[in-house]
């Protein structure tokens, strides 16, 4: 019992952190760089030493490199600038997002109207717009039909997006991409 009531809690075990720091670094020599310190190949004690007398830690920053790379700062801040320029890296990836509108070879007007403007606040939103055309039964007879249909929707969003893809029929389905305009 370890006075938590009667129940057992197994020991929890240390986070291990990413990077070796300070005494934890095992390599005997390693490459020293960093700011106001003079860079070169150090044995492990002066290194940690030149780290000490500055009241900085000695972060190993590339293990593989033979000697291993240390660096000479404060090991929070190397965290937190790690993280933002993580961050500043995920900002950038732009994430694509497709919408899916379906018609038919024989869709009527009020119909197609209504699914343009939905395509229309897709693409203004950002997102890329897959329109096909599913044939149903033996109305993989009317293909001329849902290119005609699918021509006639990618030229009323020409002012809101681009074709990407042009109509292609695969199976039972024709497929096109429109991306939005920057």
């Amino acid at each position: 019992m370890n006075g938590s009531g009667g129940r057992f809690t197994p020991a929890r075990k240390p986070k291990e952190d990413k990077h070796r720091i300070n005494e934890r670094i095992n390599a005997p020599v390693v490459r020293v760089v960093g700011e106001n310190i003079q860079q070169g190949i150090y044995s492990i004690k002066e290194a940690l030493d030149i780290a000490y007398n500055l009241g900085l830690d000695l972060v190993e920053i590339s293990p593989t490199a033979n000697p291993p790379v240390c660096k000479v700062i404060d090991y929070k801040k190397f965290l937190y600038e790690l993280k933002k320029k993580q961050k500043e890296i995920k900002a950038k990836t732009a994430k694509v997002i497709v919408k899916e509108i379906r018609l038919g070879p024989n869709t009527d007007d009020h119909d197609f109207n209504f699914k343009l403007k939905h395509a229309i606040k897709f693409l203004q939103e950002g997102a890329k717009v897959k329109v096909d055309v599913f044939f149903r039964g033996r109305s993989i007879v009317y293909k001329d039909q849902g290119e005609l249909i699918m021509l006639r929707f990618a030229s009323e969003l020409a002012d809101y997006g681009k074709v990407e893809k042009l109509p292609l029929l695969e199976g039972k389905r024709m497929i096109m991409i429109i991306a939005p305009k920057k």
